[in-house]
């Protein structure tokens, strides 16, 4: 069993009174009684969250199919297949991805590739990585609808056809709800397999249900012993224990009780083994509590800096694996909890206990949420930036390119735009350095800094855009996050729109190599990542969030060169007064 402690300091009397007012309001038992006046009054949002309680009881009700799971798994491993490619976007891809980056490649079992990006060239890298032929291609989405997943499986059943004709459909499956477009969809391209999504759960807390277990099991994890350590915290987190003895809800209580007194930046130090849970988490976290100008803002993957760099809006969580913990990250937690700063250590004790923390992390998130008075089970803003997509494509069917502004700085083969409030507010700046001085000159105590970069994730822009975090955080000592587009519109983007309105944020984008195709859409990859770039800034601009774009050359490790010195240089530049 993963153990947890806190240390909250001064805040320890704040913590402590509420659990106290949980355990008087009878929270415990009123979750699993799936009351939705804890979370909201509204009878809309009520009719919502009674239909979104499911994952309390999903590990119980899931051991059952074990055997079923066990049986796919077998038949994947006869069929031949060496590889699988999963074609999903948030809560149906982000729970796999820690099981790939965690377990790796299991001898005997196919290896498990992530896809969630629709930049061109990240899913021409996907697709050499693979033989199609001996690929299972699963097509998971909750809704059967999300435009990501839906345009994925065109892509590459067009490309198994070409390989197996009338047989593509024996590699691919759907994870889906009962009754959805892909659902259909699988029926009529005979997929092998169709596995039913519960309608009573909501992606970002369907871990512990198909959407993880499937991928799971056809890698070859033990999904039996993932379950069993999952109802064991389950049974420890039961309506007939009190909240200050429940695991999840005293974690909810702590990281809500915080925030409320400005400690909102929940950020993750987590064992290099299990380094991809963070991701999963910082899902989980914004989009449930980041909405109504409130939220918790996880900060995930954040390279690790002396304690002085760390203002008191943090709450630190250090998810340490027994055997293969970090003497730096020992070091440095034990450092910031000697600071003051709020510290949750939880000790996994081995990966299997992955699904001890699924189920944690989601009562934990439930509990905040209902501290911070929002819906923790919807995420309103993430259909707005859908429709401004939906908008910039209908534009392109109808005049063959997408709508654009002209660049307001021009710097070599670097182009920034923005709207016209913050234009404003880059002062008159002509160049790269002069306009990202401007820029982060806004950046006031308790914001966050995000970067949202519509590029492909390589080791060398990774790298340079974990650098520009680094030196944003030391310079002006807020918390800094990076997120890869479209992907994170289904994570932190409700955060962002959603959100309290403390985020400064630089959007990055780059003009496309060799672009794709999409077959039977009249847009390729190219242009529709463009148009979620496009939707998201407009979304952004609209609601008057601090937001530039900086638009990079087709050589996109040149441009990201470029875009680092310029941080550089900007924070010991004086911007015009």
């Amino acid at each position: 069993m993963n153990h947890q402690t806190f240390s909250v300091g001064s805040y320890d009397e704040a913590v402590r009174t509420t659990l106290d007012n949980l355990r008087t309001k009878d929270f415990v038992r009123r979750l699993w009684t799936k009351d939705p006046a804890l979370w909201h009054e509204d009878p809309a949002h009520q009719a919502l969250i009674r239909n979104a309680l499911g994952w309390l009881t999903v590990s119980e009700r899931h051991i059952r199919y074990v055997p079923q799971l066990q049986a796919f798994a077998d038949e994947v491993k006869t069929a031949g297949f060496t590889h699988i490619l999963l074609l999903g976007m948030g809560g149906s891809s982000l729970c796999p991805e820690v099981f790939r980056m965690t377990f790796g490649v299991i001898p005997g079992y196919p290896e498990l590739h992530v896809l969630d990006s629709t930049v061109p060239s990240q899913v021409r890298s996907f697709e050499e990585r693979v033989d199609l032929e001996r690929t299972l291609c699963i097509v998971a989405s909750k809704s059967g609808s999300t435009t990501e997943p839906l345009v994925f499986q065109k892509y590459f059943f067009e490309r198994m056809r070409r390989i197996k004709g009338d047989r593509a459909g024996e590699n691919f499956i759907a994870i889906t709800d009962p009754g959805s477009l892909l659902e259909g969809l699988a029926r009529e391209l005979r997929f092998r397999a169709i596995f039913p999504g519960m309608p009573d759960i909501g992606g970002r807390y369907s871990a512990l249900s198909n959407f993880g277990m499937v991928p799971a099991a056809a890698m070859g994890v033990d999904v039996e012993a993932l379950l069993q350590q999952a109802e064991r915290i389950r049974q420890r987190c039961e309506a007939s224990v009190p909240a200050p003895d429940n695991p999840g809800v005293t974690l909810g209580a702590v990281l809500g009780t915080l925030a409320r007194v400005g400690r909102d930046k929940v950020t993750f130090i987590t064992s290099p083994a299990i380094s991809d849970l963070g991701a999963w988490l910082e899902q989980l976290i914004a989009e449930s509590t980041g909405k109504e100008g409130k939220g918790l803002i996880p900060v995930d993957d954040e390279p690790l800096g002396e304690a002085s760099v760390y203002d008191n809006d943090r709450v630190f969580v250090y998810i340490r694996y027994a055997d293969g913990a970090v003497p730096e990250q020992d070091a440095i937690v034990d450092v910031l909890q000697s600071a003051g700063h709020p510290v949750v250590r939880i000790d996994c004790t081995s990966v299997l206990n992955l699904g001890q923390e699924f189920f944690r992390w989601e009562v934990a998130t439930a509990t905040a949420g209902s501290l911070l008075g929002i819906n923790a089970f919807d995420q309103p803003n993430v259909q707005e930036s859908k429709d401004f997509t939906k908008f910039y494509l209908e534009e392109f069917k109808k005049n063959g390119r997408l709508p654009e502004d002209s660049p307001v700085i021009t710097d070599g083969d670097v182009h920034l735009f923005t709207d016209d409030a913050n234009h404003q507010a880059l002062k008159g700046a002509s160049s790269l350095v002069q306009a990202m001085a401007a820029h982060l000159s806004q950046v006031r105590t308790g914001d966050y800094v995000a970067i949202n970069a519509y590029l492909e994730r390589t080791p060398a822009v990774h790298d340079a855009l974990q650098r520009i975090r680094a030196l944003i955080r030391d310079a002006k000592g807020v918390a800094t996050t990076l997120g890869y587009g479209p992907r994170f519109l289904h994570s932190t983007g409700q955060l962002h729109k959603g959100g309290p309105a403390s985020g400064v944020f630089l959007q990055v984008t780059a003009d496309q190599g060799e672009d794709l195709g999409i077959p039977d859409e009249p847009y390729s990859f190219g242009t529709l990542v463009a148009a979620q770039a496009l939707g998201d800034m407009k979304s952004l601009c609209t609601r008057n969030r601090r937001v530039i774009r900086i638009h990079l050359s087709r050589d996109i490790a040149a441009g990201v060169r470029q875009m680092l010195q310029a941080v550089e240089e900007s924070l010991s530049f004086a911007p015009p007064l």
